[in-house]
This record gives structure tokens, sequence and C-alpha cells, in this order.
């Protein structure tokens, strides 16, 4: 459909706790293919609502164990999704598609259960480990008007990345 623009760090919207989904329509549907559109475009790994400045609780994630084929990896689709469980903690490095050319340290839970509702309203359980784990928590908090930045433990934790093609040194995945 459309590739929106992105958000950044000093929007409101991204501050705010995301308005439940009540309406499973054809509005809905048109947000969702241009998140999953303005996902892939950004070469980003998932996307809430609020990143193109709707305050829903919507997030998309197209996740690939094998990184050449992110494309075509494994789409999710989720609407008004918690986390009900959480297991472990792993620092690991995070970037965020609404705050480019930053990257930080966070702890995050490595195995987490989700649920929530699809694109049709139909209810949703979803157990993710790892990267996949992380990528929930991350898009989830966007719903709740929480950054990444917001849990990184120290400032000496967050950095400047070059951005894609520029070197190989500090790239990171955009979440």
């Amino acid at each position: 459909m459309a590739v929106r623009p992105l958000v950044q760090t000093n929007d409101p919207v991204l501050r705010q706790r995301a308005q439940r989904v009540t309406s499973f329509g054809v509005a809905l549907q048109s947000l969702i293919t241009d998140m999953v559109d303005t996902m892939q475009a950004q070469k980003g790994v998932g996307l809430a609502a609020p990143q193109i400045g709707v305050s829903q609780q919507v997030l998309v994630i197209q996740f690939s164990e094998n990184e050449k084929d992110a494309e075509r990896g494994d789409l999710y689709i989720l609407c008004n999704p918690k986390i009900v469980r959480r297991r472990g903690e792993e620092p690991e490095t995070e970037g965020c598609l609404s705050l480019p050319g930053f990257a930080g340290e966070v702890p995050r839970a490595t195995m987490v259960t989700v649920k929530g509702q699809d694109a049709e309203g139909k209810p949703v359980h979803i157990k993710a480990h790892g990267f996949l784990a992380r990528i929930f928590q991350h898009e989830i908090d966007h719903l709740y008007g929480k950054l990444y930045i917001d849990r990184v433990e120290s400032a000496e934790k967050i950095w400047r990345v070059q951005p894609a093609g520029e070197g190989d040194e500090g790239e990171v995945e955009l979440l």
C-alpha cells in the first residue's frame, strides 16, 4: 500500500500508551499493510504503530533465522499484545528505527510468552526465544510509551552507530 514516514524520538506519540484496537475492519487492515511495507522499506525487523504516528496497539515483526532472507521470514501481526511470561535475562545490543544513529546495550528476557489478537481479532498465543523474544519486547514497549533507551542501565551503554553501507563497525539490527 504505502510506506509511511517514521516518527523520531521527540514525537510525543512515542511516549504515550497506545489505544487498544477495538475495530478489526478495513482501516486496521490498511494500517497493517502500510506498517509491513514501511518496516521492509526501512530494513527493520519490527515496527509498532506509534512509530508511524498512530496511537494503536498494533505491531508487525518479520524475522528469519537466516539474515540474508529476512523479508521471507515469518511475519507476525499482533493487536493488543501483552507479555504474560518472561524467563531469563541477557543484555544485547539494540537499535531502533525511531532513534536512528544510536544503539545501546539492553537487558531483556531470553524467553517470552505473548498473548494478543491477530488482524481479525482472534486470540493469539506465541512463545518466543532469543532474538525473536527481544524483538517482541522492544515492539511491545513502544505500545506503552517506552523506548529501549529507557531500559539501558547507564549512559555509557548507548553509542553512535554508522548507517548501513558506511562501514562494518557499529552496524546493528534496527527494531
